[in-house]
């Protein structure tokens, strides 16, 4: 460890023009944007159609829950849409040199110690690949922020609620970083569409209709 060396983050607000973030993590808003646009919106926009015929669309809640959903839907993909373009992707495992091997920058898997002792390890990614239970940091939390710039041996301030944490910087290293892909949610309303279909199949193979 460099004694006597701490350095202290500052404690400006993070740049968030650029969307730094790694290859899988653009890869799973790609996916999540695909499908509200080809796949979702689309099913509840036949939903949509469907209750706006039965009756007073006042008093029809499937329309008006559809009609709230379909709000929401635009929303995020035009959230979405704002984020890919905004993209800066950066892949940890791209070939490095000089302080950018050495030193924490984004991509970055570091392991550090508390004054406890304890060892742990997090991921530094973008905000929107946040997963702690994968130990996936944010660059611009506190704790993203007290590790930027940071190697191995060096001591540095973590601006916790509690107060002021000294951690020291045990390994700083770059490899692959596996974030979780995105996945249909079972209650969509593309993948209801899509149950229903099968059941529909299923029953014409069983009981065939006949001429």
């Amino acid at each position: 460890m460099r004694k006597g060396f701490t350095r202290i983050p500052k404690q400006d607000a993070a740049p968030l023009g650029k969307n730094y973030i790694t290859p899988s993590g653009l890869q799973r808003l790609k996916d999540e944007h695909n499908f509200l646009l080809t796949r979702e919106r689309p099913a509840l926009v036949e939903v949509v159609a469907w209750a706006a015929g039965n009756g007073d669309r006042s008093e029809n809640a499937d329309y008006q829950y559809g009609k709230r959903r379909l709000r929401q839907i635009d929303s995020r993909i035009r959230f979405l849409s704002k984020r890919i373009e905004a993209a800066e992707v950066v892949d940890p495992e791209a070939p490095r040199s000089g302080q950018r091997l050495v030193k924490a920058f984004f991509g970055a898997t570091v392991r550090y110690a508390t004054v406890d002792g304890a060892a742990r390890e997090v991921s530094i990614v973008g905000i929107d690949e946040v997963d702690l239970a994968r130990n996936h940091i944010s660059w611009a939390s506190p704790l993203g922020r007290a590790l930027m710039k940071a190697e191995e041996g060096d001591s540095v301030v973590l601006h916790a609620p509690g107060g002021q944490e000294y951690l020291e910087i045990l390994e700083v290293r770059y490899e692959r970083i596996t974030v979780e892909p995105f996945r249909e949610p079972a209650e969509s309303e593309a993948s209801t569409k899509a149950r229903t279909r099968r059941v529909h199949i299923d029953e014409e193979e069983i009981n065939p209709r006949t001429a």
